[in-house]
């Protein structure tokens, strides 16, 4: 009975050997199974280090997407900063699009109070207020933004000289030299003494005690070369050469020839040693009558360079070169001494200046061997430098025309009398 009462997993196992849990396995008739049990341990290890390896790629693939996944986020994280910077830009496009323009003016006189009288381009005076932060900016001269609607000084401008200014032709040094002009040997003397010698040498002037002249006046027919003296001063003098028309002077509101020409000169004393030459002078410096307001703005503009050269600016290292075809129509201020203190006519060449002159022109050129200029020089007169370089270039397409490789002296003849005809044409034409 008490074999009946024993569960039925125990009566099983009853009648099996114990399997011990280390060594060899016993069976009923006591043999040892080593074999079998190596066999199973084999089997049990292989399957352990195939799970393990399953562990090693899994997380081999989740780190490599982890990777990817970083990758990706700075990516988007890049993208993401070059949107905002767009949007940034675009939302500062759109408010300079809405924005209410502003006027521009420039400071006349500083007023107590972050008050100031400013004039605008069409010469009306305001008595506006600066908002905070740029009462400490205001000076007379400077230009300011203003609000339209109740004209508050919005921001003032730093002080730079006028867009004009920088337009100009300002050579630092000129490649013209005195030894391609001819026929002139007195005017380059006179110009030697009174403005290359005191840049090169201002104390021989202070050894004497005497002042050297501000500016000299050049005058002659069109052609005669005065613009070409003018750049090889620069040239001998290694001075900086800036070139204007009096034209360039002339304004049509009040005050900004004025400017101009103190931004000129400005500009002048910062690129020292330097030479400002005036072509048209004649423009600018007419004689003053009581006249209409535009020429009285023109009057406005002379005195502004009378006053520059009569030295209440010194100027330092800077000479003024002037020009003109008309002489008789100068104001005599201009010509009294402190101001144009020499006074040198540029005139037609004569025969020997004209030969020098064909030979510059034509030291380039193909002519013939043995040619003398001296005949052709005898069928110029009356030429000026500029006509004599228009017979060179004439007499090479005469050539040319003719199929020729070298230029001759009936070349150069045809080309005097065509010059000649044109120079004796009338002039008397009529314009729509």
């Amino acid at each position: 009975m008490a074999e009946a009462t024993q569960p039925k997993a125990n009566r099983a196992m009853a009648g099996r050997p114990a399997v011990p849990q280390t060594g060899a396995q016993q069976f009923p008739d006591g043999e040892q199974a080593t074999g079998l049990f190596t066999e199973t341990e084999r089997q049990s290890e292989a399957r352990e280090k195939k799970g393990t390896y399953d562990v090693y790629d899994y997380v081999f693939s989740l780190e490599e997407q982890l990777k990817g996944l970083e990758a990706e986020r700075q990516f988007t994280g890049a993208k993401l900063t070059a949107m905002q910077i767009e949007m940034e830009r675009l939302h500062k496009e759109i408010s300079e699009m809405q924005a209410t323009p502003l006027l521009i003016g420039t400071i006349h006189e500083v007023l107590p109070d972050r008050k100031a009288i400013v004039k605008n381009s069409n010469g009306l005076e305001f008595l506006v207020s600066a908002s905070r932060g740029t009462e400490n900016e205001l000076e007379p001269g400077k230009r300011v933004a203003m609000n339209q609607r109740n004209l508050l000084i919005m921001k003032v401008f730093p002080e730079n000289k006028d867009w004009r200014v920088n337009a100009m032709e300002v050579i630092e040094r000129p490649s013209t030299t005195f030894s391609q002009i001819g026929g002139l040997e007195k005017e380059i003397n006179e110009l030697n003494e009174a403005v290359i010698l005191p840049l090169l040498s201002p104390e021989s002037f202070e050894h004497l005690g005497i002042e050297p002249p501000n500016g000299v006046l050049l005058h002659g027919a069109p052609g005669t070369g005065k613009t070409m003296l003018a750049k090889a001063v620069a040239n001998r003098a290694k001075a900086t050469f800036i070139s204007l028309s009096g034209t360039d002077l002339v304004r049509k509101y009040i005050g900004e020839g004025a400017k101009l020409v103190r931004d000129v000169f400005r500009l002048a004393q910062e690129k020292r040693p330097a030479i400002i030459f005036i072509d048209e002078i004649d423009s600018v410096g007419s004689q003053r009558f009581a006249t209409a307001n535009g020429d009285r703005e023109v009057q406005r503009t002379m005195m502004q360079l009378l006053s520059e050269m009569d030295g209440f600016h010194e100027l330092r290292d800077v000479k003024v070169i002037a020009a003109t075809n008309r002489i008789d129509m100068l104001d005599t201020a201009l010509l009294r001494p402190g101001r144009f203190d020499r006074v040198i006519e540029v005139p037609l060449p004569e025969k020997e200046g004209r030969e020098k002159i064909l030979g510059i022109h034509a030291a380039k050129m193909n002519i013939e061997e043995n040619f003398a200029f001296a005949e052709v020089a005898g069928l110029c007169d009356g030429f000026s430098g500029a006509d004599l370089k228009m017979v060179c270039t004439e007499a090479g397409m005469f050539a040319l025309r003719g199929n020729r490789r070298k230029v001759s002296l009936s070349d150069f003849s045809e080309a005097c009398r065509k010059i000649s005809k044109k120079e004796a044409s009338p002039e008397h034409r009529m314009f729509a």
